[in-house]
């Protein structure tokens, strides 16, 4: 385990800000429960709730934070820079965002 400093936490995930932060505000969102989710490439409909539930937790962590604007980002793959196999969302803001990303 790596320290961290947890941000949200409710029954289904956990937030808490990058240790490599691209923005002022760069928080990683994850579920606590993998079930079968390495990426959103493995997503079935049976993810359907969690995946809901990791939107609406990422508008309410945004706004915690301040964030009017932001970015919400999940890498499928290592050749998308997908590192850490576990599905999580990086919600990033605080910084204006160039288009396209990388």
């Amino acid at each position: 385990e790596i320290p961290s400093e947890v941000v949200f936490e409710d029954a289904l995930c956990l937030a808490f800000r990058d240790i490599n932060p691209v923005a002022p505000a760069h928080i990683l969102i994850i579920p606590k429960h993998r079930d079968g989710l390495t990426g959103l490439g493995a997503a079935t409909a049976e993810h359907s709730a969690i995946l809901g539930h990791l939107m609406v937790a990422a508008a309410a962590i945004a706004k915690q934070e301040g964030l009017s604007e932001f970015r919400l980002v999940t890498n499928n793959g290592e050749g998308a820079g997908q590192s850490v196999f576990h599905l999580h969302l990086h919600l990033i803001g605080g910084r204006p965002l160039e288009w396209p990303p990388g």
